[in-house]
Order: C-alpha cells, then sequence, then structure tokens
C-alpha cells in the first residue's frame, strides 16, 4: 500500500510540475529584478562595423551562442545594440569584475569550444572589430546597471526602448573636472524621463589581451542612459542633449564634439527599458 501511495505522488508530480513552471503572467519583468550595478568593474564598449546588409545575421548568431558563454565564465554582455546612424554597426557592452578576471575570460571564450565552432561564420561577417573603449564607473554608484535577461516566455517582442551613448573626448586629465561640469546636465536628462544607466570613463590599464584591441586615444566619458520612446528622446531628450553638448564645449576641456550614439536594443538586450 505504501509502495501505491508514494507512485500516486510520485505520478501527480510529474503531471503537475510541467503546467506549474509555465507561468501565465504576461507583464513584463520589473526593474525590481535588475542585479547590482557595481560587480563590473571593466568595462569594454564595442562598436563592430559589419559587412552591409549582414547586420541582422551577425546579431542573430551573436544572441544565440555568446551571451551565456560570458556569463558563465564570470562576465557579463550588459547589451549588444543596433545603431541608427550607422547601418553597418553593431555595438555592444561586456563587463569583466576586474582587468586579471578579463584576462582569464577572454582566454577561455576564445581558446574555446564555444567561439572555436562559430568564429569562421562571425569573422567573415565583420569588416573591423578595433574600435573598442576600455572604461570604468566613473564613481562606485555608476556603473553599468546589469538587468535580467529577456524572459523568452513573458517578453516575446524582445527588448524594448532606446538606450543612448553620449560619448566626450576629453583633454589628458581631466576627466573628474568635467565630470563635475557635466552633473548637471546629466541630472537633467534624469528630471526629463531619462534612466541614467551608467556614467564611465577611460580604463588607464595595460591590454592584458592583446590579441582584442582596444583603443588608446583617450582619456573619454561616457553617459549611458535609457528612454521608454522615441518620443521621450526626441522631444525631450535631444533638445538637452543638444544644449549640454554646446555648454560643455565652452568649458575647454573637449577634445572634439560630443557624440551622442542611439542605440535600438537588440532582441536579447538585457540593458533596455523595463518598468519600475
Amino acid at each position: 500500500m505504501r509502495r501505491l501511495i508514494v507512485g500516486l505522488i510520485l505520478g501527480l508530480a510529474i503531471n503537475v510540475a510541467p503546467s506549474a513552471q509555465i507561468s501565465t503572467n504576461t507583464e513584463p519583468i520589473a526593474m525590481k529584478n535588475i542585479s547590482h550595478p557595481n560587480d563590473f568593474q571593466v568595462i569594454e564598449l564595442r562598436r563592430y562595423q559589419i559587412k552591409p546588409g549582414r547586420r541582422a545575421d551577425f546579431a542573430a548568431y551573436f544572441e544565440s551562442y555568446f551571451p551565456e558563454a560570458f556569463q558563465q565564465l564570470g562576465a557579463i554582455a550588459f547589451g549588444q545594440f543596433f545603431e541608427r546612424k550607422n547601418v553597418e554597426a553593431f555595438t555592444w557592452l561586456r563587463g569583466f569584475k576586474n582587468m586579471d578576471a578579463r584576462a582569464v575570460a577572454n582566454a577561455a571564450f576564445y581558446y574555446g569550444a564555444v567561439w572555436k565552432e562559430h568564429r569562421t561564420t562571425l569573422n567573415d561577417l565583420i569588416v573591423d572589430s578595433d574600435n573598442v573603449l576600455l572604461l570604468r564607473p566613473l564613481d562606485p554608484d555608476s556603473g553599468v546597471t546589469v538587468l535580467p535577461a529577456v524572459d523568452p516566455v513573458r517578453e516575446l517582442e524582445g527588448a524594448g526602448g532606446v538606450v543612448v551613448a553620449q560619448i566626450f573626448a576629453l583633454k589628458p586629465g581631466s576627466v573628474e573636472r568635467f565630470a563635475q561640469q557635466a552633473a548637471a546636465s546629466f541630472a537633467g536628462y534624469r528630471e526629463a524621463g531619462m534612466r541614467q544607466a551608467g556614467v564611465l570613463a577611460t580604463l588607464d590599464a595595460g591590454n592584458n589581451f592583446p590579441q582584442l584591441p582596444v583603443r588608446t586615444d583617450g582619456p573619454y566619458l561616457v553617459w549611458l542612459g535609457l528612454a521608454k520612446d522615441n518620443q521621450l528622446l526626441e522631444t525631450k531628450f535631444n533638445p538637452l542633449a543638444e544644449r549640454a553638448a554646446k555648454e560643455l564645449t565652452v568649458g575647454g576641456l573637449l577634445r572634439a564634439e560630443p557624440e551622442t550614439v542611439i542605440l535600438d536594443p537588440a532582441r536579447r538586450s538585457r540593458l533596455r527599458w523595463l518598468p519600475q
């Protein structure tokens, strides 16, 4: 009798478990589920040029194979995007705990099985992959926000919103002074409805994985933000960004005009707009 009861219980568990695991809640994942933003102290802003007409193909391959592979190695793909003003550009953000972890994770990945299987396909689509800024959080509270992975059941339309990267090329030794000057502009972005996703500065460290080049023409400061939609971007953020670019240029700390890069999240980009 005892065996019969145990068998019935196991049978019920097997029959019930699958349906219990599939949520019928179609509400998007809330912002409260974000991870701690300060775990990754080394950040790469990687801007690739892809062969004409093949950017969507590259994104499909990238998102199918690589984000979880990086995560298993202790790194993170913060998000991947399509640049609006450059139809051949695929941009993504990657983070590491520190420089030693960067060397270890990169070696494990680029000499590992996943990359070896797919590198020929991916490399054949890339025209240039050397436009890479090696960055750090400007201060302990300004690291790139780590959002939860896109839920394949509840986020059927994929990542939403608009990501903005405002890139400032600075004169040597002026990062902290410029950050102070720019603080009011960044606060204005937030007051207009933008969500700040990170404030980053050039990391002054030698490239400990030289197989992947990084730019050495810094310093740079990069502001990252999220807009809910194009209306917020066009009616509120863009006018503020244009005004900030003019005002901050007057300060004499810039080597070039600020670059504002509008980025549409790829389907599985972690960095995207989520409800609060």
